[in-house]
């Protein structure tokens, strides 16, 4: 069943036909890998500020039930300490310029291994982050004084349910 109506896309930076263009890598992948369209090696040194990486990507939804999120590719992450440097890209359906991945070095500035360097370098043509598509609910605000049911939590609070 697919409930997502047509993307339109624009191919920005021609690589992506050689690299790739956006696809599901599987029959049941959730996302589409998004490619680093950089023109040389950049080197993530441990802990420096987030960079912005151009995906030579640019789409239109066009429709307010869905958005896309930009999230880290699992190996890299897990293996590598490359993370998204907002936690999670969100792309609006009305949003039309280029995508971009924040990038972010999470490692410590030297590794727990030997004291080896933990820089990163992302090349021309890695496969940086992953996209997915996800539905959006909008609901209708209703400003109240009290709320009109309670709940077993209730008024508990941010962390009021513990860890165990």
């Amino acid at each position: 069943m697919n409930i997502a109506p047509s993307i339109e896309l624009r191919i920005l930076d021609e690589r992506l036909r050689t690299w790739g263009l956006p696809t599901y890598q599987s029959d049941q992948a959730a996302g589409i890998d998004l490619f680093a369209c950089i023109d040389e090696p950049l080197i993530l040194a441990p802990q420096a500020p987030s960079v912005l990486i151009p995906t030579g990507l640019a789409m239109h939804m066009n429709t307010h039930e869905f958005c896309a999120l930009v999230l880290p590719r699992s190996g890299l992450g897990h293996k590598r300490g490359l993370v998204m440097g907002n936690g999670t890209g969100v792309i609006d359906a009305d949003y039309m310029a280029e995508c971009f991945v924040s990038v972010w070095n999470r490692n410590p500035p030297r590794s727990d291994a030997g004291g080896e360097d933990a820089s990163i370098t992302i090349r021309p043509g890695d496969r940086i982050a992953q996209m997915l598509f996800v539905p959006i609910v909008r609901p209708a605000f209703t400003v109240v004084e009290s709320f009109s049911t309670s709940s077993q939590r209730g008024l508990g609070g941010f962390g009021s349910t513990g860890v165990s």
